[in-house]
């Protein structure tokens, strides 16, 4: 597949897109994802919106990351670990590298790597507050 720089709110669907339906198979995320979306056509919308925001600024993006992973994290028993952020950093980084270069490609993954290693921050708070 040709890479390009990602540009716009399409480049971001496809890139949402392309990566979820790798997360959907996966055999270590994918029972996570398909157990508690239902919803995937709007759950993909509002992550397009998340990431257009991180990369454009464009558009403000009304969701909780940190109350979502909580949530997951709460789902899963407390079980979520650094591996499961760690894979989908892996999944996440070979998707840009198949369809992206560029500057806003290296946003998107320095982003994803610094989000990843907060979120599993909050996750571990959350634990010992409860």
């Amino acid at each position: 597949m040709h890479t390009k720089e990602i540009e716009d709110r399409g480049d971001v669907d496809l890139l949402v897109r392309t990566f979820y339906k790798k997360i959907r198979k996966d055999a270590l995320l994918g029972p996570i994802f398909n157990d508690l979306i239902t919803h995937w056509e709007e759950h993909l919308e509002h992550l397009t919106d998340f990431w257009e925001a991180q990369l454009f600024l464009k558009r403000k993006y009304t969701g909780n990351p940190v109350a979502a992973h909580i949530r997951v994290d709460a789902h899963m028993q407390g079980t979520m670990t650094p591996a499961h952020f760690g894979h989908w950093l892996q999944l996440w980084f070979s998707t840009i590298d198949e369809l992206f270069v560029g500057q806003t490609a290296w946003i998107a993954k320095n982003r994803a790597q610094k989000m990843s290693t907060m979120l599993y921050l909050k996750v571990f708070e959350e634990r010992q507050s409860s």
